[in-house]
């Protein structure tokens, strides 16, 4: 086993809040300490061993590796790929401080989906990614966004059976127009198995919504894009997503898919316990402007914006999450810690892994970001072992 490695002195975000001058000790793949300078008393703040490395990381901040439940790819490849594709974009988002990532698909026919249910479900199995999010192809045509139209279809049971039986438990979320036939009942069927039902690419009102949360919906996805504005008369899907404890919101923080006001009002009325920024991030993450494929539509990146070559909506995001991130706390003024809760805990959380991952605690994985004062990323650790090794003074 490697020496045990001491991170000392910078800005920790702990679950209890900031210590100034904090340290993290890591031991093989697991946190052994995570504490303020000074901290004694108990085994999870005792003095870590004697032949531990000691790295000095005064003025920077440490925080838990990050969590992406809404991912399509990065570095050129997909999560609609082949299995080296899958990796190559995993290895991209890594790089940019995701530990964890959930693959998402996008609508395809239903065999290709069945296939690539199977190919993901083997890399989850390996620990590679978190599970599988399938994003269409039960979506409404009228909200369709970058997604085939002639290739959706209505959210039957049985046809959204065949997705969570070809994954073999690694299913983490589907996302659907619940107002759609079968709409609810599937909803029902994800709630059974456990997988998260996400309402998404949807034209439902505000009471169709609700019927859906009760039903077991928890999750909004890309909440604000791809579903009707926020009316007075007809507040429609927003207003019901908001209000309801029950339900975590997707926030897509690039600042093309959400204005500043729209991500504010969504934190002052969800809270910031209920928000998961993602990236909805596709091949272009991690590389830059050109053509690319987002299942079967062509794509143009253009000035990091992502739009359908035919039609022009905006297809996913160039996003990487320490972008997100250093946007939170340096644009959107959020606090150090509620963006924290936003990309790391409340993710966790809602996939069922928060005793493994998702805050800097004794026993969790060794998943950390280390960042410098003006939040740009230096190093990234997954279970202990440097994906993008600090360059310090």
């Amino acid at each position: 086993m490697a020496p045990s490695l001491v991170l000392a002195g910078a800005r920790v975000v702990l679950p209890g809040g900031v210590a100034d001058d904090g340290r993290v000790v890591v031991e093989g793949t697991k946190i052994t300490t995570a504490a303020a300078a000074g901290a004694e008393g108990t085994a999870a703040t005792g003095a870590a061993p004697a032949a531990a490395e000691v790295l000095d990381v005064r003025n920077h901040w440490l925080v838990p590796g990050f969590v992406d439940i809404h991912n399509h790819g990065g570095g050129g490849a997909s999560f609609s790929g082949t299995a080296e594709d899958v990796l190559t974009a995993l290895r991209t988002h890594r790089l940019h401080g995701t530990t964890t990532l959930v693959a998402s698909t996008v609508t395809d026919e239903m065999d290709l989906l069945v296939q690539q249910a199977g190919l993901l479900s083997e890399l989850a199995e390996q620990g590679d990614i978190a599970g599988i999010h399938f994003e269409g192809p039960f979506i409404s045509p009228c909200r369709k966004g970058a997604h085939s139209e002639e290739l959706l279809r209505d959210p039957e049971p049985a046809e959204v059976r065949k997705l969570i039986d070809a994954a073999r438990g690694r299913a983490k979320m589907v996302t659907l127009a619940t107002e759609l036939p079968g709409g609810i009942d599937s909803v029902r069927l994800l709630a059974e198995h456990g997988v998260i039902a996400a309402i998404g690419h949807t034209d439902a009102t505000y009471e169709q919504t609700v019927e859906a949360i009760d039903a077991g919906a928890t999750v909004a996805t890309h909440l604000f894009n791809a579903m009707p504005t926020l009316g007075h008369r007809s507040p429609g899907p927003i207003a019901a997503l908001l209000e309801d404890e029950r339900v975590t919101v997707e926030l897509i923080n690039d600042g093309t898919h959400l204005h500043p006001a729209a991500l504010e009002l969504a934190f002052h009325h969800a809270g910031a316990s209920r928000v998961a920024f993602i990236t909805d991030a596709m091949d272009a993450a991690g590389i830059g402007d050109g053509r690319y494929m987002l299942g079967p539509l062509e794509v143009e990146v253009s000035e990091g914006v992502a739009r359908l070559v035919h039609g022009g909506s905006i297809a996913g995001s160039t996003l990487t999450l320490d972008r997100a991130f250093k946007r939170a706390v340096t644009v959107d003024r959020l606090p150090v810690q509620d963006a924290v809760a936003a990309l790391c805990a409340n993710p966790a959380r809602l996939l069922g892994l928060f005793d493994r991952i998702g805050s800097l605690e004794p026993g969790k994985d060794a998943d950390l970001v280390l960042l410098d004062a003006n939040f740009d990323l230096k190093g990234v650790m997954r279970r202990g072992e440097w994906v993008v090794t600090p360059q310090l003074p």
